[in-house]
Order: structure tokens, then sequence, then C-alpha cells
């Protein structure tokens, strides 16, 4: 069993989690059952499946529970895209968020065989 607290994977997807809540506090009341949601719900489960994966015994649930980790980084890219399209998200000051969120990807894939 792995310390999740070790990767530095696990570290820039809870760092990704902690931008997301806090860029999504600016979001109109209105998204707050639909963008802000969807966008919070999927960007900690990233860092939650990075952890349950180190929890897991076995490399086949360790890698299954990478590629989950995977696609809720690919479902927060469209909401960053969709919430910069319909003005909600800026380009400049989150700047360091969307490179995070691109990183962790490659991050990822980088550990699945």
């Amino acid at each position: 069993m792995k310390d999740f607290r070790d990767l530095r994977v696990w570290e820039r997807a809870h760092k990704l989690a902690l931008g997301v809540y806090r860029a999504t506090r600016n979001f109109p009341g209105g998204e707050l059952y639909e963008l802000t949601s969807q966008a919070r719900r999927c960007s900690a489960p990233i860092a939650a499946n990075i952890a349950e994966s180190c929890g897991r015994r076995g490399n086949g649930k360790f890698y299954r529970f990478l590629q989950i980790a995977s696609g809720s980084a690919s479902e927060l890219d469209y909401h960053f895209l969709l919430a910069r399209d319909l003005g909600l998200l800026g380009n400049e000051p989150n700047v360091a968020l969307y490179k995070r969120l691109a990183e962790l990807p490659r991050m990822l894939t980088s550990l699945i065989p």
C-alpha cells in the first residue's frame, strides 16, 4: 500500500480542487446547483480517486482508479471551457488553475502502463 500523500500527482490534484472551490465562489448564485456544483463534483474526485487507488491491493485496481481520476480531469476541463465561454471564469486570474489541470492527465498517464 502506498501513501497517497507521497505522490506529486495527488498533491497537484488536491491543489487543483482547492483552486476550483475558490474560483467557483465567484460564480453567480444561479449557477450554484449547476456549473458550480458540477465543477466541484469532478475536481475533488480526482484527488480522491488517486488516494483510493493507493489503498487498493493489486496494480489492476490501482490503475483503474487512476483512469477514473483521469476521466474526472477531462470532465473538469470541459467545465472550465464552458465557464470561460460563459464569461464566468476569466483567463488571467486562473492561469495557474488551467496549468494545474493541463498537467494532471500527463502525470496520471505516466503512472498507468
